[in-house]
Order: C-alpha cells, then structure tokens, then sequence
C-alpha cells in the first residue's frame, strides 16, 4: 500500500478504518475508497440492523473471517453509533500490517 493505508499502529496493534452499511444487500467488503479528507478508509457491509450493536458485532465477525484473525483481538475503537468506525485489532503489529496489506491490495479502489 501505498502512503495513504487505511490503517496505521496505534498503542498495542493497529487500528483499521471502515465505513459500515448496515442492512445492506449482500455482507462482504466492498473496496476501498477515499473520503473528502483524503483519508481511505475500508467499505464493508453486514445484513444485521444498526440496532443494539447488531451491525458492529457483525463487522467484526466479517473482518475476523476476511483477515483469520480471532474476533476476540478486534473491538470498535472510535464510532459505534456512527457509519465511519475505526477497529482496534490488537496483536503483533507488524504481523497484523502484514496482513492488512496483503488484504488491502486485493481490494479496489473508487
């Protein structure tokens, strides 16, 4: 990835930037896109409601498969309530940067 990753450390693991559809279609992450900040950030979806955390515990379930990481390492770090949510995954840092780099690049951008 290049200078503009939608994730960076942070304390002990790396936190991942992600703008969640709740109720959406079809689960699955979608790509990667910029946002109006030029942050990029990772676009990904889940059938469950934006109710009672439904959608979060869904995300990280979905982000656990996409990455074989343990959902117990993730948690929403920043925006629960709110579409745009940074992920802490705590763990080996540059182990989960291995990872995270390998799954960003197969994504598209927008």
């Amino acid at each position: 990835m290049g200078g503009n990753a939608p994730f960076s450390s942070h304390k002990s693991g790396v936190r991942l930037s992600v703008r969640l559809t709740p109720k959406a279609r079809q689960a699955g992450v979608y790509g990667l896109a910029l946002g109006a900040d030029g942050a990029a950030y990772v676009k990904a979806g889940v059938s469950a409601p934006a109710e009672g955390g439904k959608a979060n515990r869904a995300l990280i379930k979905l982000l656990a498969r996409a990455l074989n990481l343990p959902a117990s390492s993730m948690t929403i770090a920043t925006g629960a309530a709110a579409r745009h949510k940074s992920i802490q995954i705590a763990g080996d840092t540059a182990e989960i940067k291995k990872r995270l780099e390998l799954f960003c690049g197969e994504l598209e951008h927008e």
